[in-house]
């Protein structure tokens, strides 16, 4: 790098510092592209934000111009999550390419926000139709996709049996042969699972969490939250803020 490209860099660093420009939180970043390959949708809206908003990173001085060239690089990190998540590279980079020639071709903020939503989502579905095939009976993919796609709402095994025209007692069975773990409880892991991204990367607190996926009561969501975790929603918040501001 020579002396010019130095004091370039330097200058635009010192603009930042000196209009409190912060990117947006890392870890909140990461969780928001590891909720896609998880394939949850419901995480994905909820850490999902603007091609632009505060936090991000001035990439061009035209507006449209700089919103393509967030959503591209959006694209080819999301692509390379996916890849890491078990999709096959020639699928994951052959989704980016389509999605960042569709980017090109926008005259407008509108058709650009659109191809944001589409590619996130796409992503996602993929994501959880490639996690769930191959793996499960068709009837517990129907009903783990059933349960992902209505985690904050509450989930009873009748209702779902009825939506798959089995009985209860059949799906029970079935689905603690396949998965190894009772219905409910796994309705519960995949709540909890939730419950602690967004205890540490949101800012709802422990109740509103408890409310949003559905919990009966805020004393059972506790009692389920420290079965899985191993401790209550509070503390394990607090160590989490703890173990940051020790690395910093």
């Amino acid at each position: 790098m020579n002396e010019n490209s130095e004091k370039m860099i330097a200058q635009h660093l010192f603009s930042q510092r000196e209009a409190d420009f912060e990117h947006d939180s890392f870890d909140r970043e990461i969780a928001f592209y590891e909720s896609i390959c998880s394939g949850n949708m419901e995480l994905v809206r909820l850490f999902m934000k603007p091609i632009f908003s505060e936090g991000c990173g001035i990439l061009s001085e035209d507006h449209l111009r700089n919103l393509k060239y967030h959503l591209v690089v959006l694209a080819a990190i999301i692509a390379r999550y996916c890849i890491k998540g078990g999709m096959t590279p020639e699928t994951s980079y052959s989704l980016s390419d389509y999605y960042i020639i569709k980017t090109d071709k926008c005259t407008t903020e509108e058709e650009l926000n659109q191809i944001h939503i589409e590619m996130i989502e796409g992503y996602t579905n993929k994501m959880r139709k490639l996690k769930l095939s191959g793996v499960y009976s068709k009837q517990i993919v129907h009903t783990i996709d059933h349960i992902m796609r209505h985690l904050h709402e509450r989930i009873l095994l009748d209702d779902t049996a009825k939506l798959l025209k089995i009985s209860p007692a059949y799906l029970s069975r079935l689905f603690k042969k396949e998965t190894g773990m009772a219905f409910g409880d796994y309705v519960n892991k995949l709540k909890i699972e939730e419950a602690a991204s967004l205890l540490l990367y949101t800012e709802y607190t422990d109740t509103e969490i408890s409310a949003l996926l559905g919990f009966s009561s805020q004393s059972y969501f506790i009692k389920v939250f420290r079965k899985f975790i191993g401790t209550t929603p509070k503390k394990y918040k607090k160590q989490y803020t703890f173990d940051m501001a020790r690395e910093h």
